[in-house]
């Protein structure tokens, strides 16, 4: 016996949203906590953004996602800044938009389409951070993401400890 699967309603798709933004959150937590001092300026070739250029990048979606959200469309190119300052700024922007999401304010732009553009280009940046600390020499351990204790509205830098990793 087949079920047809139906469309979530909007505030189901927002909360979906919301529980991606999280995972986002999760992974990217896990890709900037603990990178070395020179981590910011590692690039595999010389033609590559360096890691540091991603993390602002990364931030610089996130507040091109709220802007987006609240109908006011527009891109800044943010500044370089340190590691560890790059890392809060990142957060902060992904704060500021998940709290958008959580509110009563209107989504001015689909679900849809902001999860196709700011937040999936987001998770293929951190996969490449995750991919760069190997590069340098600093690798993260591999995690059954399926076991993560992810929450919608848990978007900080610290997170629940992973439930099963391997190398």
């Amino acid at each position: 016996m087949t079920q047809e699967m139906q469309k979530p309603n909007a505030d189901q798709a927002r909360d979906l949203l919301r529980h991606t933004v999280a995972t986002l959150a999760y992974r990217a937590g896990k890709a900037l906590r603990g990178a070395p001092a020179h981590f910011s300026e590692f690039r595999p070739a010389e033609t590559s953004r360096s890691a540091g250029q991603i993390l602002t990048h990364l931030a610089d979606l996130m507040d091109w996602a709220l802007s987006i959200a609240r109908g006011k469309e527009e891109w800044h190119n943010g500044p370089s800044l340190s590691w560890e300052e790059g890392v809060r700024r990142f957060f902060a922007s992904l704060q500021a938009f998940d709290t958008y999401l959580a509110s009563d304010s209107p989504l001015e732009a689909p679900v849809e389409k902001l999860f196709q553009g700011p937040v999936a280009d987001a998770l293929t940046h951190v996969g490449q951070i995750a991919m760069l600390r190997r590069l340098a020499g600093a690798p993260i351990r591999g995690e059954s993401y399926f076991r993560a204790d992810i929450v919608s509205g848990r978007v900080g830098l610290e997170q629940t400890p992973p439930k099963r990793e391997f190398d």
